[in-house]
């Protein structure tokens, strides 16, 4: 393990380090954040964490930390390679171009590889562990902690992947039967417990398939919203939606309600 210097709080230390995978046949560069004390965690894993600087995720949790809006926090950052397409997605069902066909390896992974090396190194609360993502790594988040409820009790998606889909527009594509995490969400059940946190941003694509005025990004967004709605699941209570006026596809938008989430996951 290798620290970092440290241009925050002292009370909080950002390390590297790495974990073999068996699932993932390389080995997994790491980000940690916790701590300096030896403190029950409370564990927030993101998909992306080689985006962890420009996400300023050091400055958010220590400022957060100060400020005692949030519990103790061991934060992971998964870092991705070349593999990104493959490795992100829906583990049980990869898009129209094949893409995501390690999801299930990555899944894997998280589940089997990371959770227990984790939990061996750190003291990690058991009673809320929160999975999160950006972009692809949004739809993989949400995609591990729906498979996972009794892992995951909350999940957060900036602008996620939520068009992803198993035929292209060309070979008849709709939204109503090509959509997979639509699917994956329509045909499971409620999950008691489980919490949801979506963001998007106004600006961050400008492609509208369906010609009514909204982007895809939020649209697609708004949709899946309604189908955890159909289970029982209630907006403003179990699902909350930040849509950012003006908000980018990119870490510096997302940076910017980094604090509003992680609030919202583990707020005092």
């Amino acid at each position: 393990m290798t620290i970092y210097s440290q241009n925050t709080s002292p009370e909080i230390i950002q390390i590297e380090d790495n974990i073999y995978s068996t699932y993932l046949n390389r080995t997994v560069k790491l980000t940690l954040i916790y701590p300096k004390k030896n403190n029950l965690l409370q564990l927030v894993i993101f998909n992306d964490g080689q985006d962890f600087e420009s996400l300023k995720i050091k400055h958010w949790i220590a400022s957060l930390s100060d400020e005692n809006k949030i519990a103790p926090i061991l934060c992971v950052g998964i870092h991705a390679n070349e593999e990104r397409l493959q490795e992100y997605g829906t583990a049980s069902q990869a898009d129209y171009k094949n893409r995501g066909n390690k999801a299930h390896h990555h899944s894997n992974f998280i589940l089997k590889e990371l959770l227990p090396y984790l939990e061996n190194t750190f003291l990690i609360s058991p009673d809320n562990k929160v999975m999160a993502g950006f972009s692809l790594g949004g739809l993989s988040a949400l995609d591990i902690a729906w498979n996972s409820p009794k892992v995951f009790t909350k999940v957060g998606v900036f602008s996620g992947a939520l068009w992803w889909r198993q035929k292209s527009e060309e070979d008849g594509y709709t939204d109503e039967n090509d959509r997979i995490i639509h699917n994956i969400v329509r045909k499971g059940n409620y999950h008691q417990n489980q919490q949801f946190w979506f963001e998007a941003g106004t600006n961050d694509e400008t492609s509208d398939r369906n010609n009514n005025g909204i982007i895809d990004a939020i649209d697609d967004t708004l949709d899946l919203m309604k189908e955890l709605e159909k289970h029982g699941y209630q907006k403003n209570k179990d699902i909350i939606y930040r849509q950012v006026e003006g908000g980018e596809h990119n870490q510096q938008t997302w940076s910017k309600v980094m604090p509003e989430f992680l609030t919202w996951a583990i707020g005092l």
